[in-house]
């Protein structure tokens, strides 16, 4: 399975994202390949699933990815809740 955190520049923040992502796979004993990048680099990489806020998504329109929306990187709840209803 391949994950990919996507904000603005795909530095900071995604990167936050990712580390955070990775904690609640590996909590729920689910084994992915998470990247980070940026939302124009995320455009054009395969992957099955992507985890960005709503603003980015939707420059995503046309991605063949499920979208997660996370409004807040920081929250591993959120971010749980949300990958155990995408999955």
């Amino acid at each position: 399975m391949k994950i990919i955190c996507v904000c603005g520049l795909g530095q900071g923040t995604s990167l936050i994202l990712r580390m955070n992502v990775e904690t609640v796979l590996r909590e729920m004993g689910i084994q992915a390949e998470v990247d980070h990048m940026d939302v124009s680099s995320a455009s054009s990489m395969p992957a099955d699933y992507i985890i960005t806020n709503n603003e980015l998504a939707r420059s995503l329109p046309d991605h063949s990815a499920q979208i997660i929306i996370v409004n807040n990187y920081f929250d591993l709840e959120e971010i749980r809740q949300n990958l155990k209803e995408a999955m």
